[in-house]
């Protein structure tokens, strides 16, 4: 199958938009924003960004033979409208294209008729996105969120991707400022709206925990009237925006109030079991991952798809079908017998706490080696979370700390504060790393790499992997 496709009048209609040029006629199988990939039968709408304006392009668009373009209407005096009406271009004008790429999502998402699970949070959305889809793709026609494109631009872009026969999208809504989640959710207006947890992420644009909260509730105010809100009870943020909410709201956790809970909760040979304890019915889940913090992702997507009338069995089916998505725990034995644990999708203070947590619980007799680097967007807080970080390192009884970054020498601090021995820390760069920590590799070592998105951690899991010591995916 393919996009459900365009006329014209659908997209002026979604746009608000005006016709400056063409007849006005035609039918588009699908919208595209890259005007290396737009075609004749793409709708073209030319995003402008910090550091790029596609309407540079437009005229390579229609000169490839597209047939329809959204411009913003500032735009109009710099393209060759004349030459484009005469070839029977269309030619849209908006007052922003990126607000118009949000309007043709929301349009979409409508005429769709789909279920949308919306999912947010400070950490766990990607995987618990990833778990819901494996659930509801047990039943329906699912449509995910591809990787992790969240944002004002990666959203519109997914939904636009629905096809006739989807039923579910699961959706992963991300921000780093007041106001991006309202703007997601006001487009994808979910039918069950999750948040799992609250932490320290993007302190830099809202400044303390109460402010990520705020952020993250602004999900509650376009869920469907008729929809169910699905909340984190284990968290006491995340509980407390229970009185915020307007629809159905369903609790998930390890204890009361949750309505959805994990019991008997085990960790034994890289796999987490748990009895998972519905409304009416249990059922035995064993996941086939790293981290007692994935129980917490698996009954936020399992809550979800409980509210789309998915049967325990299919639960049980799709969560059991799931394997780490790639930077994020996923775990490899290297050729001395060594393991590898590659969380370089992301990091913020919850996560890598959680993270150097799992390391710790996974290494037994054996020595735990955590490599990080730093962790971004957390403002003021930013040295304060560091050098919690090094503390919660050594207190972990990790073994050895290799660290690079302008935060590095912070993290050592707490380490040294927390009791570990300043020749057990190694500062360096990424090269310096590779080449000390390859060296000193044994058989039965654990060695998480984490750090945020843009420290480039994955070049040294890459380099571990493949040069010094290379490697072989686990399975499980």
């Amino acid at each position: 199958m393919a996009p459900i496709p365009w006329t014209i009048s659908e997209l002026l209609s979604a746009t608000g938009g005006e016709l400056m040029t063409g007849p006005g006629e035609g039918r588009f199988a699908s919208v595209a924003t890259d005007s290396r990939e737009s075609g004749g039968d793409d709708v073209f709408v030319a995003l402008r960004g910090r550091r790029f304006d596609a309407h540079d392009f437009a005229a390579d668009v229609v000169g490839r033979g597209g047939r329809c373009v959204v411009i913003d209407g500032e735009k109009a005096g710099d393209l060759p409208l004349r030459q484009w009406h005469e070839q029977r271009v269309n030619c849209i004008a908006v007052a922003d294209t990126i607000s118009a790429l949000g309007a043709l999502a929301a349009y979409n998402r409508k005429r769709a008729g789909v279920a949308v699970i919306a999912i947010t949070g400070s950490n766990g959305k990607t995987t618990t996105k990833e778990m819901a889809a494996a659930i509801c793709r047990r039943r329906f026609s699912t449509l995910a969120t591809p990787g992790n494109l969240n944002n004002e631009i990666g959203l519109p872009l997914t939904l636009l991707q629905l096809e006739p026969t989807h039923e579910v999208a699961v959706l992963e809504l991300g921000m780093n400022q007041p106001g991006e989640i309202g703007r997601l959710s006001a487009i994808c207006r979910p039918d069950i709206g999750v948040i799992t947890n609250i932490g320290p992420a993007h302190l830099a644009g809202l400044g303390d925990l109460k402010a990520v909260a705020t952020a993250k509730s602004e999900l509650l105010e376009n869920i469907k009237s008729e929809g169910s809100t699905v909340l984190n009870a284990d968290d006491p943020y995340v509980l407390a925006l229970q009185a915020k909410a307007t629809t159905r709201t369903v609790l998930f956790g390890t204890q009361n109030p949750a309505q959805i809970r994990a019991g008997r909760i085990r960790q034994e040979n890289g796999t987490i079991g748990f009895e998972l304890i519905l409304p009416d019915s249990s059922i035995a889940i064993t996941l086939h991952v790293y981290g007692g913090f994935m129980t917490y992702n698996a009954l936020a997507a399992a809550s979800a798809a409980h509210l789309l009338g998915i049967g325990p069995e299919k639960v049980k089916t799709g969560l059991e079908s799931f394997s780490a998505v790639k930077g994020r725990m996923a775990i490899y034995e290297t050729v001395r017998g060594a393991y590898l644990i590659d969380d370089t999708y992301n990091a913020n203070p919850g996560s890598m706490a959680a993270a150097i947590s799992t390391l710790a619980g996974l290494t037994g007799k054996k020595r735990g080696i955590l490599v990080a680097g730093d962790m971004l967007e957390l403002g003021d807080a930013a040295a304060r979370h560091h050098e919690e970080i090094g503390e919660i390192a050594a207190r972990q009884g990790i073994t050895r700390l290799y660290l690079t970054g302008e935060f590095a020498s912070r993290v050592a601090q707490g380490a040294r504060a927390g009791g570990m021995a300043g020749n057990n820390i190694f500062v360096g760069t990424r090269d310096d790393i590779v080449k000390d920590l390859a060296s000193r590799l044994e058989a039965g070592d654990w060695i998480l790499v984490k750090g945020s998105r843009s420290t480039g951690m994955e070049e040294i899991v890459a380099r571990l992997r493949t040069g010094e010591t290379p490697a072989e995916k686990v399975s499980h």
